[in-house]
């Protein structure tokens, strides 16, 4: 019997859904929405919310318990800057998931995951600024 068992294993192992779902959050974090699989957004949403509510606690040990999670520290200094100060009035719920169809090759239920409130010019702001550091320093060598 299940009873109390939480959480998909997703066909994935612990380690590999760990590492998932960290990578998944640091995108959530740096582009603020991301399309996925229905079931892979409603796994990260709980992770993702702890996250913002040790960002709205801001001290030194929440960071670190925040970057032991993702492994990304620029998404835990967004998240701590620029997320955190955003919600700070809001009791939960900083994030929405949107159903969106069903993908082509496997017709598996899509998702949209975004923070409420969220800044649009952020989806594909970093890796906008990437690319020109990199054409940047192409140029300079």
């Amino acid at each position: 019997m299940r009873h109390g068992v939480a959480g998909r294993k997703l066909n994935r192992t612990a380690s590999h859904r760990k590492a998932m779902f960290a990578n998944m959050a640091a995108s959530l974090i740096t582009h603020e929405q991301i399309v996925t699989t229905l079931p892979k957004a409603k796994e990260i949403r709980p992770i993702v919310e702890k996250l913002v509510t040790l960002g709205k606690r801001g001290d030194l040990h929440a960071r670190r318990q925040a970057i032991s999670q993702i492994q990304d520290q620029d998404a835990v200094r967004k998240l701590f800057d620029a997320i955190a100060s955003r919600y700070a009035t809001r009791n939960g719920g900083y994030l929405r998931i949107m159903k969106a169809g069903f993908r082509q090759g496997d017709n598996a239920p899509m998702a949209v995951i975004e923070f409420v409130e969220r800044d649009v010019n952020a989806k594909g702001a970093a890796d906008k600024a990437r690319v020109a550091a990199e054409a940047e320093a192409a140029d300079a060598a």
